[in-house]
């Protein structure tokens, strides 16, 4: 078990809050610091499922050499299309700890990656918040990014302050019937929107210096087919609640994968239209869209 006696206080509490676990909004309650796994399908140790340069993020985190990503198994969503279902539902990947997780993030940095890239981290807040301050005292300069899929608690969100540079949430639903048939989270929507507010707080608008960011807030947004995703409500509670100049990337990689063949609506790609309104609607609103 991690020794937290040279930790701030927030990481102190971090690790308090996953026994019994409220991490984030499933608050499952799992004492996964007794060795129990929570809805996640993870217990205390994070599970790394891969780690290195990526240069498929957006090109504002890539640069050079890359986005430094280390992809954690495990989700706190049950997306029925999820790309990645090996490593979010079936969990592949090895156990860790912090100091591992630190070390990959210096030699990540010694690679001269761009950036500290946290691929599914809000079930893991606790023991990235530990690493990242390892890591710093052992002199990592990088910028951090939480490139979560925004089920993320306001609670834990607030504990990682001063630790993370760029947050990269997806707003996935803006309606709370469509994310429980799909993501098994009704609450989603307003989870969602509080944690948006909660990292726009913390960072402000996403910020770019010799063509990469540096800080601030880049949401993403997947579209659906059949507008699922609710996504002009979304760039308008960005445009309206966040900040007129919110960088959203409105993503099409949307394919049917993983259980959507069961789901009529989603069985399919999304049409020229579906994929051209929301960006042509975010412009008109005035948010940064990325390429």
């Amino acid at each position: 078990m991690t020794d937290l006696s040279s930790f701030s206080e927030n990481v102190g509490k971090l690790w308090d809050r996953m026994d019994p676990c409220g991490l984030c909004p499933r608050n499952c309650r799992a004492r996964r610091r007794r060795g129990e796994s929570g809805s996640c399908g993870i217990g205390s140790e994070p599970v790394v499922s891969s780690v290195g340069p990526h240069f498929g993020e957006e090109s504002v985190l890539v640069g050079a050499g890359g986005s430094g990503t280390i992809f954690f198994a495990g989700c706190n969503l049950h997306c029925v299309f999820c790309q990645n279902y090996d490593i979010s539902q079936h969990r592949a990947g090895r156990t860790t700890s912090v100091e591992p997780l630190a070390r990959v993030m210096l030699d990540l940095q010694r690679m001269g990656c761009s950036n500290i890239n946290f691929v599914t981290p809000s079930h893991l807040a606790a023991p990235i918040a530990a690493a990242i301050e390892l890591a710093r005292d052992g002199g990592l300069t990088l910028p951090t990014v939480y490139n979560s899929g925004g089920y993320d608690s306001v609670e834990t969100l607030r504990l990682l302050e001063g630790l993370i540079d760029i947050y990269m949430p997806d707003m996935k639903y803006a309606d709370a019937g469509v994310a429980d048939e799909l993501s098994a989270a009704k609450d989603y929507p307003a989870h969602n929107a509080a944690a948006v507010k909660e990292m726009h707080r913390q960072v402000g608008d996403l910020q770019i210096e010799n063509g990469l960011a540096t800080r601030g807030l880049l949401v993403r947004h997947l579209v659906l087919p059949e507008n699922l995703a609710g996504s002009l409500k979304i760039v308008d509670f960005l445009a309206r609640e966040i900040d007129p100049h919110t960088t959203i990337n409105i993503m099409d990689q949307y394919r049917p994968c993983h259980q959507a063949h069961l789901h009529q609506q989603i069985n399919r790609r999304p049409t020229a239209d579906e994929l051209a309104d929301p960006r042509r609607y975010a412009l008109a609103r005035g948010l940064n869209v990325l390429d």
